[in-house]
């Protein structure tokens, strides 16, 4: 299933029909879990399993018989920013176990089509599905603030975070690229004069 996506704006929405995520820098990746067997696939569809094989690990409990996971898979600094540079380098010397894979959206769960549903609804299901799992472990629960957009953005920025993705929380999932989720960049800008 290609995933869902989120269109760049400017400004988070303040209403208190979005929720808000913060934005993690990584690879986005969906988890296809079936008795016991777990398949990581990247946006673009390939099977990324050998490559995340600490995160299938993970996921291969009894209590998740058959579910479809959307999340993104990223490594976290000591001071709790992502950064893909590091992911990249962690990829490339073999190191899955810095890897975190943060789960946002549930879109299947024991043979239900769960993308009809409201947001707010999917991520209910989903935060129990994942509650028994190590919570130092690599897979974690993306949780959400309820409307505050802008000032949730504000905080992210003031600790230097990639930024914000807001989503419409009665949407169902949709996709391809929609207005119904939206990221918002913190970005550090300097005016400067080149002379030459």
């Amino acid at each position: 299933m290609p995933p869902q996506l989120a269109t760049l704006t400017d400004t988070a929405p303040a209403g208190g029909d979005w929720i808000h995520e913060i934005k993690l820098d990584g690879y986005r990746t969906a988890a296809r879990i079936e008795a016991g067997k777990v398949r990581m696939l990247t946006r673009s569809g390939l099977d990324w399993t050998a490559r995340f094989r600490p995160i299938a690990a993970a996921l291969a409990v009894p209590k998740i018989r058959a579910a479809y996971l959307d999340g993104e898979i990223a490594v976290m600094g000591e001071d709790g920013v992502t950064s893909f540079a590091a992911l990249q380098d962690a990829l490339s010397r073999g190191q899955g176990h810095r890897l975190t894979y943060h789960v946002f959206d549930l879109l299947h769960l024991d043979g239900r089509d769960l993308t009809g549903l409201p947001l707010v609804e999917r991520k209910t299901l989903l935060e129990p599905l994942l509650a028994g799992l190590p919570k130092d472990g690599p897979v974690r629960y993306s949780s959400h603030v309820e409307g505050q957009g802008p000032k949730f953005f504000a905080q992210a920025c003031k600790h230097h975070l990639e930024g914000i993705v807001a989503k419409r929380a009665a949407a169902p999932y949709r996709s391809g690229r929609t207005e119904d989720w939206l990221k918002v960049k913190c970005l550090n800008r300097q005016e400067f004069v080149i002379g030459g």
